[in-house]
């Protein structure tokens, strides 16, 4: 009896080990993410004159959470199915100003080297029939453990401030209820989710125009700052500056 008790407790050991290696690799997955990403995020805020990613949130799914979701979709509870099913078990929110944002962003994280796009669902140009709107990422970045390396799975959702203003308000309003929602509200909120879209598509089109009128006044300052006269450069600042060495 007291050597299958401590079998058992070995067997429970190694479990309790492999489970922890098992989370960790997701942790350091969304660790190895948020760098990549507030990388990008200095760059922006040092080198460009504007920053895309207005914030970034990022979280590991619960157990009971996975527990649930293990339960609901009828998969095998082996960490190896787990492991490739639930795919979102790492999560990061990426909100940005603009649509045309969104995909730039996930153009730059999906070009780097060791990331791999493993799934994309477009949920802008094609929305959830509840009006939800977001674009989805599953990538698989490697992650180096002491003795081995894993293939992880990370979800990166990527949406528009007035996106994620509807998800949320749209998530609180639904928290806990789990019956039939009626019909009215369904449509009521689906309008939102298109009142939104389409605010969207206005703030960026006057983000744009008021690109185009900066542009145009910079153009005007270098014709002013440099005039071509008779076939010749003729810079004031420069001669002016001759003129007092003379």
């Amino acid at each position: 009896m007291k050597i299958e008790q401590i079998f058992d407790f070995k067997e429970l050991k190694e479990l309790k080990l492999e489970l922890t290696r098992f989370m960790m690799a997701y942790k350091f997955a969304l660790d190895e993410m948020n760098t990549k990403i507030n990388i990008l995020k200095d760059e922006f805020n040092y080198i460009h004159d504007y920053n895309p990613i207005e914030h970034v949130t990022s979280r590991l799914k619960s157990p009971e959470s996975l527990l649930n979701k293990i339960h609901r979709k009828g998969y095998e509870f082996t960490l190896a199915s787990i492991k490739e099913n639930v795919r979102d078990i790492a999560g990061v929110r990426i909100t940005c100003s603009f649509i045309s944002d969104i995909y730039e962003i996930a153009e730059m994280i999906s070009k780097q080297k060791d990331v791999q796009v493993v799934e994309f669902k477009d949920y802008i140009k094609n929305p959830k029939p509840n009006g939800y709107q977001s674009l989805h990422l599953i990538l698989q970045i490697p992650i180096y453990m002491s003795d081995r390396e894993e293939l992880t799975y990370v979800e990166v959702q990527i949406r528009s401030i007035a996106m994620d203003f509807w998800a949320s308000l749209e998530h609180k309003i639904y928290y806990k209820y789990n019956k039939e929602v009626p019909a009215h509200m369904v449509a009521e909120l689906k309008e939102a989710a298109v009142m939104a879209s389409q605010l969207d598509k206005k703030m960026e089109r006057l983000h744009n125009e008021i690109i185009e009128i900066k542009q145009a006044d910079q153009t005007e300052g270098i014709h002013e700052l440099i005039n071509f006269q008779n076939g010749n450069w003729n810079i004031p600042l420069l001669e002016n500056f001759l003129a007092k060495e003379e």
